[in-house]
């Protein structure tokens, strides 16, 4: 398999430094007492925004050395992106990354914003031959304020773009369909896999099935564990299954519903207290072992969003690692992502609060600094994949893949099969009074 070319924009190692005033005024920032942000711009891609942290007046420390090494915005280039900005026609203007930098806490009111605009800096940027090799475009101290050239105050910021390439995976249909998902590159789109979607019966308590093959003798025992198949009250869905084949007809990977998807009493929505969930699965000893559980449910207020929380299993790990959690838009959709050295304010990619279980830092990558919990194999972009929202026609997910993380099929297997798995869970949290396809539905009820 042939990657596709990608670039990793990153802007991270944010510090200020201001000079402090020896009496109080209205117009001079004191850091110790006044938060500060940056609005961080690039071409048309989406605004991020980041903290940033104000070096103490006075540390007797090199300001170098108490700046927190962490990733504040990262933007992701395809090859089309790369070749229209590092295009060198008249047409194409000079490449600039813009940061706002504010005092004052991030938000609006009345509309709004109500932070103070400090100073704004711009960083010059060449991405030609980026997609092979890294370059630095900014490391180290701007002056910031009307008058740089006058002014005390000072900006820190990396900036740096680097290779990184990805298997680009597209699904021919929706996977309750049973598509074939083709890899792209470039203009050829290769078939590579076959997904099954089928249903498990109430009574199938070991999960077997023609596609899904588990020895009776398994001692991992991983529906128990990790889900229930008990009787429920009220609407509930359940029993979904996807397996992922390769062109042999071998299963190489899986997706299983462990546990329903039900209404909340009272309500007609699956609720954050009680989410279903999703168990990918890897072939290994002549059986299925779990690799990953993906939990999703229907959030309440104005956002009504699709929520989820992705973690993987490790075979020497009682706690499963925290990889994602985050809302999908359940109206307009969005993008499912794997990224351990993005911004978790940006991304929503970390460990939650209420979380008892090791989680991956969502912060580091290479000069940012790792804080990965040992037994965590994956570091930087994981991967990506579309989620088509409910007003969509026809959802054919597109899934990218770092290079670093696919050893062989099953790995590209695992991720396609999670990438089916939050696809099929924007339909099994739609609202209850809502019908589903007819592909979605049981035989049986079909019949009722």
């Amino acid at each position: 398999m042939d990657p596709c070319p990608f670039v990793r924009l990153t802007v991270g190692n944010l510090a200020l430094k201001i000079p402090v005033a020896s009496k109080p005024a209205r117009s001079v920032v004191h850091p110790s007492s006044s938060p500060c942000f940056c609005k961080i711009k690039f071409k048309n891609f989406p605004t991020q925004t980041a903290v940033v942290q104000c070096i103490p007046p006075g540390s007797n420390q090199t300001s170098e050395a108490i700046i927190v090494q962490a990733l504040a915005a990262s933007f992701h280039l395809n090859k089309s992106d790369i070749e229209k900005f590092a295009g060198k026609s008249i047409f194409v203007g000079k490449l600039y990354l813009k940061i706002s930098i504010y005092t004052g806490r991030r938000g609006t009111t009345c509309g709004l914003n109500s932070g103070r605009l400090l100073g704004k800096v711009s960083v010059a940027l060449d991405l030609a031959g980026t997609e092979s090799r890294a370059v630095v475009f900014q490391n180290g101290w701007i002056d910031i304020g009307k008058d740089p050239k006058n002014s005390n105050a000072q900006f820190h910021l990396t900036v740096k773009a680097e290779p990184d390439p990805r298997f680009v995976f597209q699904f021919d249909g929706e996977p309750e369909c049973s598509p074939q998902v083709f890899q792209i590159q470039g203009n050829i789109r290769q078939p590579v896999f076959t997904c099954k979607f089928s249903f498990r019966t109430t009574g199938d308590r070991t999960q077997r099935s023609r596609s899904l093959q588990v020895e009776n003798g398994s001692s991992r025992g991983w529906l128990s564990a990790f889900g229930s198949e008990r009787e429920r009250p009220g609407k509930e869905r359940k029993g979904w299954s996807v397996t992922v084949h390769d062109l042999s007809g071998s299963a190489v990977a899986a997706a299983s519903m462990v546990t329903p998807f039900v209404a909340s009493p009272g309500s007609d929505r699956v609720s954050r207290s009680n989410p279903g969930s999703w168990l990918i699965l890897r072939p290994g000893d002549s059986t299925w072992k779990p690799w990953g559980r993906l939990e999703a449910w229907r959030e309440r207020g104005s956002a009504d969003g699709l929520g989820y929380r992705f973690e993987l299993i490790p075979d020497s790990a009682a706690a499963g690692i925290v990889l994602a959690e985050s809302t999908l838009s359940c109206s307009k959709g969005g993008k499912f992502t794997v990224d351990l050295a993005s911004n978790a304010t940006n991304n929503g990619i970390g460990r939650p609060s209420n979380s008892t279980s090791p989680a991956c830092s969502p912060r580091g990558s290479g000069d940012y600094g790792y804080g990965l919990w040992p037994y965590c194999m994956y570091r930087g972009f994981v991967m990506s994949a579309s989620v088509e929202g409910e007003s969509s026609k026809c959802s054919k997910p597109t899934v990218e893949v770092s290079v670093q993380h696919v050893n062989c099929t099953e790995d590209a297997a695992a991720f396609v099969a999670l990438s089916a798995a939050i696809d099929l869970s924007m339909d099994a949290c739609k609202l209850f009074s809502q019908k589903l396809r007819k592909e979605l539905c049981p035989p049986q009820d079909l019949l009722s």
